[in-house]
């Protein structure tokens, strides 16, 4: 058995996989019925929001935590509902995945 093939394959699909499950979160919790990856639908674009948290190292956290006790007023007048049976850790996994753009193309 080549051992260092098996190992790459398994790095490649781990490092894809957050990918597919974090869009899987997104529409499970409802995200994808008020944001669109390049769109504004109700709530702004998840390209836009990467765009405006680049660079904040606290962003996932804060962000994070808006998911989860919603919000309003940043993106215009239309609140965020709140997301508390959201666990922390797939409140942490939403947020670094719209924190990257969203659902990748």
């Amino acid at each position: 058995m080549n051992y260092k093939k098996i190992l790459g394959v398994l790095l490649f699909i781990t490092s894809i996989s957050p990918a597919f499950a974090d869009q899987s979160l997104a529409t499970k919790n409802g995200c994808t019925a008020c944001h669109a990856s390049d769109k504004k639908i109700i709530g702004p674009a998840f390209q836009d929001i990467a765009k405006k948290y680049s660079g904040d190292t606290s962003a996932i956290d804060k962000m994070a935590q808006k998911i989860k006790t919603g919000g309003k007023g940043v993106w215009g007048p239309v609140p965020m509902p709140a997301h508390p049976q959201i666990s922390d850790a797939d409140l942490r996994n939403l947020a670094a995945w719209a924190l990257k753009g969203g659902p990748a193309k």
